[in-house]
């Protein structure tokens, strides 16, 4: 599995990381967060010996996402917005009383055990290629929506952030 020490120092990297992704008021710096954030969950994955799956959360969600993340941001000029600023204050007590009762909710699964049977678990077989046939076995359709929706969102950055011209342009 891993030394538990290693894990435990990531996975408080990870927490700090998404925190920090959280709470900060510049754009550019939380997408950062978020890129720190998927880095230490592959570096997880590749401690719990999942080399595959570690080496794909680095090149499709800490590359290729956190790239359309950061293109998105910079186009709209959002790195240069103030922040939320806003008179609701609701929202912030909603917001910790939700948080409240996830911690909650997950302290009870855990007290509880989760009704995991902690006998021998079947090996699967984790392969690249085995995980390909998977994938585009029983998930083809998913994966084209996908494609899709990126594409779509894409032109529609372009769109919007394209500046208004003149009647003669």
């Amino acid at each position: 599995m891993g030394n538990p020490i290693v894990f435990f120092i990531l996975a408080a990297i990870a927490i700090a990381a998404a925190m920090g992704m959280l709470t900060s008021r510049n754009a550019v710096h939380s997408a950062l967060f978020l890129v720190l954030n998927f880095a230490t969950i592959a570096v997880l994955y590749i401690v719990l010996n999942a080399p595959f799956i570690g080496m794909v959360q680095i090149t499709v969600y800490a590359g290729a996402i956190m790239v359309l993340f950061l293109f998105v941001i910079m186009l709209l000029g959002a790195d240069k917005l103030g922040g939320v600023v806003g008179e609701d204050k609701w929202q912030r007590y909603l917001a910790g009383f939700l948080a409240v009762a996830l911690v909650v909710v997950f302290g009870i699964v855990l007290a509880q055990g989760g009704g995991v049977d902690t006998g021998t678990a079947t090996a699967i077989d984790s392969s690249p290629a085995a995980l390909g046939m998977r994938l585009f076995e029983g998930y083809v359709f998913p994966f084209e929506v996908t494609g899709v929706l990126l594409l779509t969102s894409m032109i529609g950055v372009v769109v919007l952030g394209r500046k208004k011209r003149g009647k003669d342009a």
